[in-house]
């Protein structure tokens, strides 16, 4: 009489645990779904975030990025359930001293916009005051007219922005200006302007056209990288290279980048000044093989103390 009754409760107990198991593996194929499809979904945002974290420091801009995201995916939800969703300009200031990444960032964000299908090309069109200032009245609306339209799509980039504003009234950079505040706002959605350059000449610029501070929704700043970022950024250069340097070498490389910091008074041309110190030492180690007759690899890797010529007008 036990053994039947037995049986029959342990038939039960299976049933009830090959039901919990079931329901279990339902369960956890439905979260990897999820998963799987909120990676596909914001993978232009992941892609973007895994191209920024090869770049050293930046973690401001980091967040501004994934805010500037996250608004326009939200924005894309409300538009697709019937909700009001108004669409916003993304035209933006970079606000930094040279070899800070601001070409390199504006050249993601063209990828990522064009990812997300807020811009149709992408490309990046990068200008200054030259290719914007005609030499004739009416030149110049038509030189800046003819820029929008290859940059139309894109993103329009114009680097020392603040030149066009430093001839006075009679300049013909206030005609360029003039040009693309009619664009920014006729074109709003089919382009995105970036005007990008040293923080306290940009302040100024803004206040030569009313109209200009609030057609930028988008500030971004670009600090200085510390002696520590400096010498990450130079590491970095000399391994996608396949070179490396002594332990004197990178002690004299450190020592140089402080002494020249405290004496640029804010000139300092950051990540563009360390690329043409590690391009100078391997032409100079070059050379230097040349007389060695050992040219094993580690050899061939090595740069040296020697090898890094710091030259005294590098400190003014």
């Amino acid at each position: 009489m036990n053994e039947p009754i037995a049986v029959k409760k342990q038939r039960q107990i299976n049933i009830v645990l090959n039901q919990g198991n079931e329901k279990t593996k339902i369960d956890d194929g439905a979260t990897l779904a999820g998963k799987e499809k909120a990676l596909e979904q914001h993978h232009p945002l992941l892609k973007m975030e895994k191209d920024l974290n090869r770049l050293v420091g930046m973690e401001d801009l980091k967040y501004h990025v994934k805010e500037i995201y996250a608004w326009l995916h939200i924005n894309k939800c409300r538009q697709e359930l019937g909700m009001k969703a108004e669409k916003q300009a993304l035209h933006m200031l970079f606000k930094g001293n040279p070899g800070t990444g601001k070409t390199t960032v504006a050249r993601k964000l063209g990828t990522l916009f064009h990812e997300m299908k807020v811009l149709s090309k992408g490309h990046l069109i990068e200008a200054e005051r030259a290719d914007l200032v005609g030499e004739y009245i009416g030149h110049t609306a038509q030189k800046t007219r003819d820029l929008l339209k290859k940059a139309s799509g894109g993103i329009l980039f114009i680097d020392e922005a603040y030149s066009l504003g430093r001839g006075g009234e009679k300049d013909f950079g206030k005609e360029a200006i003039d040009t693309l505040v009619k664009a920014m706002e006729d074109q709003q959605h089919d382009f995105i302007l970036i005007l990008a350059g040293y923080p306290k000449e940009m302040e100024r610029f803004l206040k030569l056209n009313p109209g200009l501070p609030s057609r930028f929704p988008i500030n971004i700043s670009f600090p200085d990288y510390s002696v520590e970022e400096l010498m990450e950024i130079a590491k970095r250069m000399l391994i996608e290279r396949e070179y490396l340097l002594t332990r004197d070498c990178e002690w004299k490389l450190k020592n140089h980048i402080e002494k020249v910091k405290q004496a640029s008074n804010g000139s300092f041309s950051n990540g563009r000044y360390i690329r043409n110190m590690i391009e100078k030492a391997v032409r100079r180690q070059s050379v230097r093989l040349l007389n060695e007759s050992s040219q094993d690899r580690r050899t061939l890797m090595t740069i040296q103390s020697d090898d890094l010529v710091l030259e005294e007008r590098d400190l003014i």
